[in-house]
């Protein structure tokens, strides 16, 4: 018997995008529920951390060249974000499929997914096919090959579904052990009931399916699966590998496949260092020769399958109800808040379902002219999300409307294909998971349902909005505050709603504190300067002038007359409408500078409202991202103001708390608070200067051990990883070079001092992989005498103690 393990790791935590701009932005962090919604899926969203999102599936694709041993997929909205955000780690996930390729036989570790994580049993056939279809070119586009498998959100599975997978092409999928409801060897004519998780794991298995067509299925090793999420198994490599093996049964029955899936965020994100036990397990396992470690492409055409099986319908692997979870209140949950229910998952879906048809609806009586097979052109219109150069977009349009379309026309499709975009997106799984009607989760597929309304209404002139608020009325909410999903979609999705002027407005409000392009690109629009004047009395800015905004998803273009003023501090009024002609817009801009030219601030207010009525905005118009860097810009003079005063007290008292510490007395209060807010205001500068200076930071943690003072851990253990991992990565360019080493040491050897805790696990990876290059190297070369290469690895050896590797 020969003994086969394969780990699979199923990476789906969507970005949470803005439907408008296409791009993650802040949230609101004051809304009660996101309080304690701290899962990595909100982490991204604290400022300056974004990345923060990646940090797992970075863990599991970097820790010690493990990467290419174990099958994964990735969501495409995810790797798409991925793509723009953190490109290294996004060549090191396709270059892992390229790698596994080598070591298995021709057969890639990664597989596909579903496009945007929706549950297929529950969506209609059209958008299956087009989840199929764009799920499928996506993977080729990404990994430059064809997919074996693919991933079905949540493993929720029917024949249909099944059937769209063997009809592209798609060889297996990966399903729950409770999945399976019959089996028997091929050829034999009794079947076998297995339900309730009685199916031997240890094996594929072949679907036959109403068409005729045929797909194998893997069916996971459950308790296995569930004790490495939930029950500590990763708390030792080899205890997970001893684990797996000994599933394996000596039965006499051939060749055996010991095979696990989890979310991929197990693996150091629910369990800290369960990365590493992975790597660790995957370690030992080869060097113990304890089994050969496979992925299931391999596997299949290794061991076709000598089984077939039935699926239980409309079931999944993470609801014992099937997949009631995301259409009704059938008790699943997280289990944070007891006492909640989720009687707002029925009416939600209705709600969408409803939306769904009647933007089908819009779609085919205005698509109709436009292509020669709307739905067809929805299928290939992944080709365009994929490539949004202006040459892919219009070659896409010729072939599906047979002809060269108008700019309007061309307008128009666009606008219905990013319609049904929207109308798929709403229906991402995770709306539906938690406990919640207002959880961020569900206000985002909310938004993408705004979106889709949105454009249909721009396209057909059908208002489908206040009817589908009615039907939301019907979802009731947990949280007091939001009584129903009509109050969350006035309160989180209605404020969100962005058109052609309210990107205007940002460029003419965001124009107050920083210099604009005259050729702009704000996340998926390009702004055209075509006037500008900006003028400043004292304190307070005007700016006034015109616009052309375009959207680069759908064309859309206008241009815009705009003023902005800044009355000091976050006070800002501003307008924006359509700009009709130069004689009304220089009359504006003449009637409103000439006001603020003479210091009259009523006046200018006056006017801005007379010109600008039914559409003056504010600063809380702007985009988050931005009005965070506004306010972080405009509190930064009374921040200062503040320090300043604070120091100079500091300065002032120093020679009293001097005395009061000589005579051995315990320092007043007041005293210790001025001496913590000075010492790690200058721990936070000495840290985030561009070159940091060790002596400077040694000098502090003198000052840190000589006073009872509590250092800000939180914040400076981020600014220390941040550093760490600029340091290490200034290291990692020059190697062999001893000085950014030594900084390295000294810094390490500061934040010791400072009982700092940064998170070094990529340090640590960096730091192996140097060692792997060089160590032998330059100990041979410390050994003939180099004095250089003695400072090196004594260097090194002690960069090794701090980031607790050895390299041998």
């Amino acid at each position: 018997m020969n003994r086969h393990i394969t780990i699979h790791g199923h990476f789906y935590q969507p970005p949470r995008e803005n439907p408008w701009l296409e791009e993650v932005e802040l949230q609101d962090s004051a809304h009660p529920y996101h309080d304690w919604n701290s899962r990595i899926t909100a982490e991204c969203y604290e400022p300056n951390t974004a990345s923060r999102i990646l940090d797992n599936e970075r863990r599991i694709i970097d820790i010690v060249n493990n990467y290419s041993k174990i099958s994964f997929n990735f969501g495409p909205t995810l790797l798409s974000w991925m793509q723009r955000h953190d490109p290294e780690t996004y060549g090191a996930i396709l270059e892992a499929d390229r790698e596994s390729r080598d070591r298995f036989s021709g057969h890639g570790s990664a597989i596909a997914q579903s496009y945007n994580h929706i549950i297929m049993p529950l969506a209609n056939s059209r958008d299956k096919r087009t989840q199929v279809i764009w799920g499928i070119r996506d993977f080729e586009h990404r990994f430059g090959r064809k997919p074996e498998g693919m991933w079905l959100s949540e493993t929720a599975v029917d024949l249909e579904t099944l059937d769209l997978l063997a009809e592209y092409g798609v060889l297996f999928t990966i399903l729950a052990p409770h999945q399976a409801g019959k089996i028997r060897k091929i050829g034999d004519k009794e079947w076998i009931d297995v339900a309730g998780g009685k199916v031997d794991p240890k094996m594929p298995y072949r679907c036959t399916l109403p068409s005729g067509r045929t797909i194998a299925l893997f069916f996971y090793d459950g308790p296995i699966s569930q004790d490495i999420a939930f029950q500590g198994l990763l708390s030792s490599g080899e205890h997970l590998a001893n684990r797996l093996v000994s599933a394996f049964v000596d039965n006499g029955n051939g060749d055996q496949l010991v095979h696990i899936a989890t979310d991929g965020e197990t693996y150091g994100h629910h369990h800290r260092y369960g990365d590493m036990a992975l790597a660790f397990c995957l370690y030992h396992l080869e060097a113990a020769d304890l089994a050969h470690i496979t992925v299931y492409g391999e596997h299949l055409e290794e061991h076709p399958p000598e089984y077939e099986a039935t699926i239980i319908e409309d079931s999944s692997w993470s609801c014992a109800h099937g997949v009631e979870r995301w259409r009704n209140d059938c008790g699943c949950c997280t289990g944070g808040h007891p006492g909640w229910r989720q009687h707002w998952r029925a009416p939600l879906r209705g709600a969408l379902d409803w939306l769904r048809d009647n933007l089908a609806q819009v779609y085919e009586e205005n698509m109709a002219g436009l292509a020669d097979d709307p739905w067809r052109a929805r299928d290939d219109y992944i080709d365009v999300i994929l490539n949004r150069s202006d040459k892919a977009i219009d070659s896409f349009l010729a072939t599906h409307a047979g002809r060269t379309l108008s700019d309007g026309d061309a307008r128009r499709a666009l606008e219905l294909l990013e319609m049904q975009r929207h109308a798929m997106l709403m229906y991402t799984s995770c709306g539906w998971f938690f406990d919640e009607l207002s959880g961020i989760e569900t206000v985002q597929i909310i938004q993408y349902a705004a979106r889709a309304m949105q454009l249909a209404q721009a396209v057909s002139g059908i208002d489908l909005e206040e009817a589908f608020i009615g039907l939301l009325e019907r979802a009731p909410g947990n949280v007091p505050a939001y009584k129903n999903g009509a109050e969350i979609y006035r309160l989180f999705v209605k404020p969100t709603i962005l058109d052609l002027r309210r990107v205007a407005v940002h460029y003419a409000v965001s124009s107050l504190f920083k210099e604009h392009e005259e050729d702009d690109h704000l996340y998926t629009y390009t702004l055209e300067g075509k006037t500008y004047d900006r003028q400043e009395v004292g304190r307070q800015k005007l700016a006034v002038g015109r616009v052309s905004v375009r959207s680069d998803i759908t064309r859309e273009e206008e241009t815009i007359s705009f003023a902005a003023l800044h009355l000091g501090d976050h006070n800002i009024v501003g307008g924006a409408k359509a700009y009709t002609d130069e004689a009304s817009h220089e009359a504006m801009r003449a009637e409103i500078s000439d006001a603020f030219g003479r210091s009259a601030i009523s006046e200018t207010i006056r006017l801005i409202d007379k010109h600008f009525t039914d559409h003056s905005y504010s600063l809380w118009h702007l985009f988050r991202d931005e009005q965070r860097a506004i306010l972080d810009l405009l509190l930064d003079e009374s921040l200062r103001e503040v320090e300043t005063s604070i120091t100079q007290i500091y300065e002032r008292q120093y020679p009293v708390m001097k005395a009061i510490e000589g005579m051995r007395m315990t320092l007043p209060r007041y005293f210790s608070m001025v001496l913590e807010f000075v010492l790690n205001k200058d721990i936070r500068t000495a840290l985030e200067r561009e070159e940091i200076d060790v002596d400077e930071l040694n000098e502090l943690v003198v000052k840190a051990r000589r006073w009872p003072v509590q250092i800000d851990k939180p914040t400076l253990n981020f600014i220390a990883s941040r550093r760490l991992n600029d340091l290490t990565r200034m290291w990692s360019e020059y190697k062999n070079d001893t000085e950014p080493l030594e900084t390295l040491t000294g810094a390490l050897k500061a934040f010791s001092g400072l009982s700092l805790e940064p998170d070094i696990w990529k340090a640590q990876i960096v730091y192996f992989r140097i060692g792997k290059q060089l160590i032998a190297e330059r100990r041979a070369e410390a050994e003939s005498g180099d004095d250089s290469a003695r400072r090196w690895v004594r260097l090194f050896e002690e960069v090794g103690d701090f980031l607790r590797v050895r390299v041998d």
